[in-house]
């Protein structure tokens, strides 16, 4: 497949306009062959059509095609507002890497280049987009805007977000998520991606935080962005090393073997926690490994898009 060799040819992120248009020109080309194939006709300047609205602006061609009702998108609309959420501190760069491609990146490579197809995709639907990065602090905050020029200033601070390594920042998520809550004032869906380690902040603190960013009536969707193969399975083979935690610099010493079992078990609950509790105060709770492709979170998009009202 001609996308498939471009992705594995591509050097870095240096473009990271051309490498988000060749996810999404994928993951349409996917959609052909999938239950949600009427989804594609959605990224073709059209919108399903609903019962009650005027006929004027069906396409009546695509109608042919389809058998399905769309009605054309013009300029002045705009039918969603999105904010994305981008956790920057020093855990989000793990694993370290000297270079980052579209077939081994990090946590944070990961998150820049899932935001990066999802604004293509909101770009094309003449949606809204904004971004909050943040980290110990906050870093960046853009409004939810749609026209070329603050595309085209997303894209430059998210590929600054993947070149510039953070270290020993830990993650101030509570107070943060509190201060973007503030600053999102229309309606809007929320993406937040995270990999949910915070370093010292109690359960109780950060649903306090997450439940703000429901304020407003806004839809939030957590990305629990993580490496499957050693944050969750600790795959480590079993010679001694030294591991270190990347925000706080506390190194310890020992056989992977030897924790193996307790970690996971422990990691597991976790991970059952942060559903339950998503689930209990209606939070999209989306668990993306890194090793995977970028189709998780496009699903994910279409589905909450549909029923964003």
């Amino acid at each position: 497949m001609e996308i498939q060799k471009e992705l594995q040819q591509a050097s870095g992120f240096e473009n990271l306009d051309h490498l988000a248009r060749q996810i999404v020109e994928g993951f349409i080309s996917g959609l052909h062959k999938s239950p949600f194939h009427g989804f594609s006709a959605e990224f073709a300047e059209h919108k399903i059509y609903n019962q009650g609205e005027s006929t004027k602006h069906i396409d009546w061609k695509l109608y042919a095609k389809t058998d399905k009702l769309y009605t054309k998108k013009y300029e002045e609309e705009t039918n969603l507002r999105c904010h994305v959420i981008i956790d920057n501190s020093s855990s989000m760069h793990y694993p370290i890497l000297q270079k980052q491609n579209l077939m081994h990146y990090n946590k944070i490579g990961f998150a820049v280049l899932a935001t990066a197809a999802l604004m293509k995709i909101l770009k094309k639907q003449r949606d809204a987009v904004g971004l909050s990065v943040f980290s110990d602090v906050y870093e960046s905050y853009f409004p939810e805007k749609g026209n070329e020029r603050h595309f085209q200033l997303l894209m430059h601070r998210l590929q600054n977000t993947v070149n510039v390594s953070n270290k020993n920042k830990a993650t101030n998520t509570y107070e943060i998520l509190h201060q973007i809550a503030e600053k999102v004032k229309r309606r809007s869906l929320i993406f937040l991606f995270t990999d949910m380690f915070q370093y010292d902040e109690s359960e109780e603190r950060l649903i306090e935080a997450l439940r703000h960013l429901k304020y407003n009536k806004h839809e939030l969707v957590l990305f629990h962005t993580y490496d499957k193969k050693t944050e969750f399975a600790f795959d480590f083979n079993n010679l001694p090393k030294r591991y270190e935690d990347i925000e706080t610099g506390e190194k310890i010493a020992l056989y992977a073997a030897n924790i193996k079992e307790v970690y996971q078990e422990e990691v597991e609950k976790y991970f059952k926690q942060l559903k339950e509790m998503c689930l209990q105060y209606q939070i999209g709770y989306v668990p993306v490994d890194i090793n995977e492709r970028f189709e998780k979170v496009l699903l994910t998009y279409l589905l909450e898009r549909q029923k964003f009202k």
